[in-house]
């Protein structure tokens, strides 16, 4: 996704716990510049107290919502219309849609038929239909770990997150690579992160331990890998084959 995208944030306040909002907004600062940031809720309520100086320190604005009617999602409806009144505005060109609630599948659907990219983020709780109503889905908790966990991670570690790589997985990841590849079968593997994206908007590395795609195909011997210089020689290409 190109760099300058002008995103909205929209957050429910209702859905969302507030422990992730900082590791969330850093993340967010990865697909774009986040212009809008708004978050909905009751704030009469005794339990969105904590979320005060947490909003104050990333500069979210909270957005009151009262609950007019029992049973109903006042906080869902409130989001709804205002992403609609930004998506006309034409002051962004991205959307991040953070909450695990699945009444947020059309209002996705919606601002990627009207052009938008969208981004979702909450946890893995979340409903199937929402998630694959994104171009990108981010699961909250793989955020939430601690920096220490980040980086170069010891053998035993490594081994224990291949038994988190199912074989749907693998499947996954080896049609992909046939998908982008040239004849001789090798895929640059940007063109694969690119493709697994679409095919499964939830698809991260860090779900299984890597930060990075790169490591994620290294550690797996159904693949091999090979660097090509690019022709200003400025920079390496990464390149991944199925192996016979």
């Amino acid at each position: 996704m190109i760099k300058d995208t002008k995103i909205a944030v929209l957050i429910d306040g209702d859905n969302i716990p507030s422990k992730y909002i900082s590791e969330m907004m850093e993340e967010i600062t990865k697909y774009g510049t986040p212009t809008i940031k708004r978050i909905y809720g009751d704030w009469t309520k005794p339990h969105l107290s904590k979320w005060k100086h947490i909003l104050l320190e990333n500069a979210i604005t909270p957005i009151q919502q009262y609950g007019y009617t029992t049973g109903k999602n006042a906080t869902d409806s409130a989001m709804i219309i205002d992403a609609m009144d930004i998506l006309y505005s034409e002051k962004v060109n991205g959307f991040c849609l953070v909450s695990s609630d699945s009444d947020f599948t059309k209002l996705a659907t919606r601002l990627r038929e009207a052009g938008m990219v969208v981004y979702g983020m909450g946890e893995k709780k979340t409903p199937n239909p929402f998630i694959v109503a994104c171009d990108k889905f981010i699961y909250l908790e793989i955020l939430a770990s601690d920096e220490s966990e980040k980086g170069a991670k010891s053998g035993k570690a490594k081994k224990e997150n291949l038994y988190n790589i199912t074989p749907k997985v693998i499947k996954l990841l080896q049609n992909s690579v046939d998908d982008a590849a040239d004849d001789d079968g090798w895929a640059f593997l940007g063109d694969v992160g690119s493709l697994i994206l679409k095919k499964q908007p939830n698809f991260d590395s860090r779900n299984f331990g890597f930060q990075k795609l790169t490591p994620l195909f290294k550690s797996l011997p159904q693949f091999e890998m090979e660097q090509r210089d690019q022709s200003n020689g400025r920079f390496k290409l990464i390149y991944v084959r199925n192996k016979n």
